[in-house]
């Protein structure tokens, strides 16, 4: 087994990708390839074929290496709950909620769990892609770091440092970070990737010898900036700043504090004509063709916030008109009558809900993991269009809602009028799903849709080559290679 570690000089600077593209450039090669995150902060969550919960983004990169996700590639995901505290999941499970200090004088007891977990997958694939977390220089941080030089010295795995020239500043990213490192630390580090860089590489041929010049470290590779259509990571998406609408058909998404699995939506980018925004405020609103309540880590606050905003008024006078309101998890909790946490699961208390469906949920400590597959029941209104229509997706929540409306699915969930939800992250990702409400939206305005349909998964793999070939031609791979080899 070898392995190599992709480093960052900061939160969004590409690691997620950049990693996930190694896994789909050794998987070509022929190596059995897997990825590994020790400790994962996100809100965008994945449930594995067993029922273990890790983050989307390793989910993405086991994608790109051809295998299925394993909850060894992610054994420590912090969900935050608040901006103090979070939901810790070890080995894919709730191990309980931790405020942000009790988990620092905590962590360390994770490294058993975490040395497990990438020993098991050290046995079984020739090559390991280790991604970091933020930046290893963050110097009130390193003290028993599980995450970046830490794990790197603990498993001695050589590192890339990726830098994000797009951002500004990249050789004070690069060089800075670089020389905050004890020497123990830069002693690992084998070189260094410009990353979203724009215009002509060549241009950068004298920032390449700079960098190479005061850091003493290679230059692997200057990637260039380029337009994808694979999933980000959590509140850094762009998707998430956009709140005008620049298509034919406009989707509106709820914007909640605490917005969860928002690739849920992804789909839709898919689409000609079709434009995905983001709302925060009541007066963005208007009259989208289609709103959608998204999932959140924090119905309960997240619904008080939309009562406070009043954007729970503005989503139900929308509805009100007629108008399709769709609710996924968190979103679908909100769409009924009341939302209760009597144990304090969640954040305790109850809370009334928007009252467009006959529902009600109560949290409970048991939370529900589970992929799952099946078809919309018959639907009368808007949603009849979904009627007997196959959908593939996952489950992951903690509360269980009753409800008095017939259910949506065969897999529960449930509809009235115009209004409809259900627990299925993933609901729209398959192309009879997507597919069938677009050309609905589009005969819903007298148009008809004549663009392409693609399911989810197959348009990921073609995203996911193309972010392998345009990594591949900008990262000398013959020197990754060599360290990947030589190990440290």
């Amino acid at each position: 087994m070898k392995a190599i570690m992709i480093q960052g000089t900061m939160s969004g600077v590409g690691k997620s990708l950049l990693t996930a593209a190694l896994c789909r450039i050794f998987r070509q090669d022929g190596y059995r390839v897997a990825p590994f995150k020790s400790q994962n902060m996100a809100l965008n969550s994945y449930i594995t074929p067993d029922g273990l919960e890790i983050g989307r983004a390793q989910a993405l990169q086991a994608e790109a290496a051809g295998i299925e996700p394993s909850a060894l590639m992610n054994p420590v995901l912090l969900k935050p709950t608040t901006d103090l505290g979070s939901q810790v999941i070890v080995n894919g499970r709730v191990r309980g909620h931790m405020r942000a200090a009790e988990y620092f004088r905590r962590k360390t007891g994770l490294l058993p769990d975490i040395r497990q977990a990438f020993e098991t997958l050290a046995a079984q694939y020739d090559i390991i892609v280790v991604e970091g977390a933020g930046s290893p220089a963050e110097l009130n941080l390193k003290r028993d770091d599980i995450v970046n030089m830490g794990l790197a010295e603990m498993l001695r795995i050589p590192v890339l440092l990726a830098g994000n020239i797009d951002c500004g500043g990249v050789f004070a990213q690069l060089l800075g970070t670089y020389a905050l490192l004890e020497p123990q630390e830069q002693a690992l580090v084998r070189g260094l990737i410009v990353n979203q860089f724009r215009g002509d590489r060549r241009l950068f041929q004298d920032g390449v010898a700079i960098l190479e010049q005061k850091s003493g470290l290679p230059v692997l590779g200057v990637v260039p900036y380029f337009r994808h259509d694979l999933e980000d990571e959590d509140s850094l998406s762009n998707r998430l700043a956009k709140t005008q609408n620049t298509g034919i058909i406009d989707i509106a998404v709820i914007r909640l504090p605490r917005i969860s699995n928002f690739s849920d939506m992804d789909v839709f980018s898919q689409f000609s004509g079709v434009s995905v925004r983001y709302v925060s405020k009541p007066e963005q609103l208007g009259n989208p063709d289609l709103l959608i309540l998204p999932g959140t880590k924090s119905t309960i606050s997240d619904m008080q916030w939309m009562q406070e905003t009043g954007i729970d008024r503005a989503v139900t006078a929308y509805a009100k008109r007629g108008f399709p309101v769709f609710g996924i998890c968190g979103g679908y909790q909100m769409l009924g009558t009341e939302i209760a946490d009597p144990d304090g699961t969640e954040s305790g208390g109850t809370v009334s809900g928007l009252g467009l469906l006959p529902c009600r949920t109560v949290f409970q400590a048991q939370k529900t993991q589970t992929r799952t597959e099946g078809q919309f029941n018959e639907i009368p209104g808007f949603f009849s269009c979904l009627s007997h229509v196959q959908f593939y997706g996952y489950e992951v929540h903690m509360g269980v809602t009753e409800t008095e409306s017939s259910p949506l699915t065969d897999c529960g969930g449930a509809y009235t009028g115009n209004i409809a939800g259900c627990y299925i992250h993933g609901v729209f990702d398959s192309a009879a799903v997507s597919g069938t409400l677009i050309q609905a939206l589009y005969q819903a305005k007298g148009l008809r849709y004549q663009g392409e349909i693609t399911d989810r998964r197959q348009h990921r793999e073609q995203q996911l080559d193309i972010l392998a070939d345009t990594v591949r031609n900008s990262l000398d791979m013959q020197k990754i290679y060599q360290i990947t080899e030589e190990g440290v």
